[in-house]
């Protein structure tokens, strides 16, 4: 079944790129119907990707016809999210050309093509700056196959990607986008067919129904698992938004690092007077997180190990040299990882400022992506929830994570002293790949000596 040419005045708007690394995207709702005139850039539907909140904006000013997917699907990069009709003429009007630039001239695969009208441009707030780019350049002028003139088909990355996805060699893939350009039905199509051009058995099937993956299908049980009753439920809650990715990043962190833990008091009765110094110093309530994140800052310079990633694609340890602490914050929609980058070069103050603002930011789901990525080691707060010590699971890639539980009064011995102090209690996760347990305890110990001695934290 060859793929169409769709009617001029009918427009197909495609799930653009929505940032490096990200190639699906869960539909969280739609914020138009059919037979709905939006206008150019009202928001369409809030998508969630990798904990991130999305608005996805229009691209156009028309009347909408379909709508591609319900909500708690996921949405494949590069497949078609919404069909309308667009307004003033046969063709979609364009948006503004963006002036050119040598990065934009020198990318032939981020050519607009017929289906992929739609194309990431940048990102604000949460929200998706779609363009569209129909400008035609000269330099990337194609045959009527849809190649340049080197024989290469233009296409876009995601529309390659689906090709690889699927085995093809897009160079062989007929174009029927505008100027040629191979689309994401294109690929579809082609692949619906036999050797000799006979359509496969499902050529009868909606070629970007490929592209998108129900909620349904992901939770489809696999022989080998035990039947689970049904009586007596209250409830049936689906694993979308935050909770499904959470469990996907638990999953793929258990199934790849090699966790150990290790556990420790730290007596932390002279750095609760500090803290209530500091505070009426400051005007400013001050908890004891701020210090914990000093402590462990300085003493991943002297344990670089626990400072890193595990790249297990090219098997490598990528040991950094700056510190980008991540938080564990608990919201309603789950628990979210914002990061702060370059913690070891912030104050007190200052990373105290900075978890109150990521913290807030988890919470309204303003926080933007770039900050719920890139980590290099995880500090998870279980204290303030009443819980002591945990076996806290790894951010993968990273190798180290440290729980804080909640610190209490207890009777202490020290120099022959018996006396009533303050303990806090820090549970270490490593991966074991990385870190052997001699280095894990180490680095608990560093940090539980400056943590017992603040004049050396604060230093």
């Amino acid at each position: 079944m060859a793929a169409t040419k769709q009617p001029a005045d009918k427009s197909h708007f495609i799930l653009p790129d929505l940032g490096e690394g990200v190639h699906e995207a869960e539909l969280i709702s739609w914020k138009v119907k059919p037979g709905d005139h939006v206008k150019e850039h009202q928001t369409m539907a809030e998508m969630e990707t990798d904990k991130a909140l999305v608005e996805v904006p229009s691209p156009w000013t028309g009347v909408i016809d379909e709508l591609r997917g319900s909500e708690g699907e996921i949405i494949i990069v590069g497949s078609i999210l919404v069909t309308y009709k667009v307004d003033g003429a046969s063709t979609p009007a364009a948006a503004p050309a963006a002036k050119p630039s040598a990065e934009a001239s020198s990318d032939a695969d981020a050519s607009a093509e017929g289906e992929d009208q739609g194309t990431v441009v940048g990102t604000m707030s949460g929200t998706l700056e779609v363009s569209s780019r129909f400008s035609r350049n000269p330099e990337h002028d194609t045959e009527s196959n849809g190649s340049a003139a080197n024989g290469k088909a233009m296409a876009t990355p995601a529309v390659r990607r689906v090709a690889r996805e699927l085995g093809l060699a897009i160079d062989r893939v007929p174009g029927t986008g505008r100027g040629g350009r191979v689309t994401a039905s294109d690929v579809h199509a082609h692949a619906s067919l036999g050797r000799d051009g006979a359509p496969a058995a499902n050529a009868n099937t909606d070629a970007t129904d490929a592209a998108v993956i129900t909620a349904e299908s992901l939770s489809a049980r696999p022989r080998d698992l035990p039947p689970i009753s049904t009586d007596g439920i209250k409830e049936r809650i689906p694993f979308r938004g935050v909770r499904r990715k959470i469990a996907q990043a638990l999953d793929r962190s258990i199934k790849t690092a090699v966790h150990f833990t290790v556990v420790d008091e730290v007596d932390v009765t002279e750095l609760e007077v500090k803290r209530r110094e500091y505070a009426k110093v400051l005007g400013t309530r001050l908890s004891l997180l701020p210090f914990i994140m000093t402590a462990v800052c300085q003493s991943l310079k002297k344990h670089p190990a626990l400072n890193a990633n595990v790249d297990d694609a090219r098997e490598e340890i990528l040991i950094k040299d700056v510190v980008n602490l991540g938080c564990a914050v608990d919201t309603e929609h789950g628990l979210m990882v914002p990061v702060i980058g370059g913690a070891d070069r912030l104050s007190l103050v200052e990373l105290g400022n900075a978890v109150k603002s990521v913290a807030e930011g988890c919470k309204n789901r303003t926080i933007p992506r770039e900050q719920l990525v890139g980590g290099t080691f995880t500090i998870s707060n279980v204290g303030s929830y009443g819980g002591r010590f945990a076996t806290p699971i790894i951010n993968y890639p990273e190798v180290g994570i440290l729980a804080a539980g909640r610190s209490f009064e207890k009777v202490m011995a020290k120099n022959g002293m018996i006396f009533a102090g303050t303990a806090l209690p820090l549970s270490l996760s490593c991966d074991h790949r990385v870190v052997d347990g001699a280095e894990g305890a180490r680095f608990l110990n560093t940090v539980k000596t400056l943590l017992e001695n603040p004049s050396s934290l604060l230093v």
